[in-house]
């Protein structure tokens, strides 16, 4: 996804940040550890370009997102958007804030207040705000959003148990354009919907962005999504980018092992190993809690050597790449060979009942 909406400076910028959750035991519910959701983060995302978030579930993903729309606290580090400090600002500034910068959940039932009809879930926001003044300026708002995301107008006095999945998604993402924002945070949008709605509700996206000059940071775990969808993919691993890179240069060019582990487990795409067999990711993620010392990747990682177990690698581009390709491994100058699949076409599926 991208437009013609682009500007020289960051939208948003992110500087090493970091959330922690502090982990209590004892009588007193004393702070033993903490968990580090979020573990010095940074990346630039411009206008009207998406950036898609990658990596396991539990990797920090969402509490990323969160953070960035100052829905959760961070423990360090700066998020600036269009040249504010959020987390500097003032509680009246932080609710102007919310006009520009919204998200569309991951689950479109739990999302949508099962009391309200849609006229009221998507109309609310903009009359709390002021944009719109009255209710017959309200109305005509929520039927224009309802028939830009693809349904009927008089969707807008039906509940929203009596849609289907995918129309309530829908209904999710009319709400998050209802404040004309600039960013939207789009939490794993499709992945609680079924296969043959996915490629509508991506198209749809896309079909926004390119209307509207929409920003997005994009969360989800298949690779196939995030490399239809991004300019530029971020691959993240319990708290930390592993790997960032434009997309096409990530999908030819993948240099952290996770990351190629990641892409072999991806059907049409299989990064070969150094005998030419696919590397496949083994065992599972170590607790946040108590990860490992050095690099976090180190216990599942099969090239790895003993300085990956004592110190941290630091992301950075190694060598012979392009200076927007970014990776945090020791070994990251050594190349693999990989099969690329063929570059992806627009989705089309069957329609959603919508």
């Amino acid at each position: 996804m991208s437009n013609d909406h682009t500007t020289t400076a960051p939208l948003l910028r992110v500087q090493d940040l970091r959330t922690y959750f502090p982990v209590r035991s004892g009588r007193f519910g004393t702070t033993r550890r903490v968990v580090k959701s979020v573990d010095g983060v940074s990346f630039e995302l411009h206008r009207g370009k998406t950036l898609g978030l990658v990596g396991e579930s539990g990797c920090g993903k969402t509490t990323l997102a969160r953070t960035v729309l100052r829905l959760t606290a961070a423990t360090s580090g700066t998020v600036t958007f269009d040249g504010q400090d959020v987390f500097a600002m003032a509680p009246r500034d932080v609710r102007r804030l919310r006009r520009h910068m919204q998200i569309v959940f991951q689950d479109p039932v739990g999302s949508l207040n099962p009391r309200l009809r849609v006229g009221t879930i998507v109309g609310e926001a903009p009359v709390v705000h002021g944009l719109v003044h009255s209710a017959a300026e309200a109305d005509r708002l929520v039927a224009d959003l309802l028939t830009r995301v693809g349904l009927s107008p008089d969707d807008r006095y039906r509940y929203p148990h009596e849609f289907s999945g995918g129309q309530r998604q829908r209904i999710g993402i009319a709400r998050a354009l209802a404040l004309q924002p600039s960013l939207i945070v789009c939490d794993e949008p499709i992945s609680a919907l079924d296969v043959s709605i996915q490629a509508q509700i991506l198209n749809l996206l896309a079909d926004l962005q390119h209307d509207l000059g929409l920003t997005y940071l994009f969360i989800a775990h298949d690779l196939a999504v995030v490399r239809h969808v991004s300019d530029n993919v971020a691959v993240m691993y319990l708290g930390k980018i592993v790997e960032q890179a434009p997309t096409s240069q990530l999908f030819s060019d993948p240099r952290h092992p996770y990351t190629r582990a990641l892409l072999a487990s991806a059907p049409d795409f299989v990064p070969l190993g150094d005998a030419g067999t696919p590397r496949m990711l083994a065992g599972e993620p170590p607790s946040p809690i108590d990860p490992p010392p050095g690099c976090a990747f180190h216990p599942r990682c099969p090239i790895a050597v003993g300085e990956c177990g004592r110190s941290t690698p630091v992301l950075e581009t190694p060598a012979g790449l392009p200076a927007d390709h970014r990776v945090a491994c020791f070994r990251a100058d050594e190349r693999t060979e990989a099969r690329e699949s063929p570059a992806p076409t627009r989705q089309t599926s069957n329609a959603d009942g919508s």
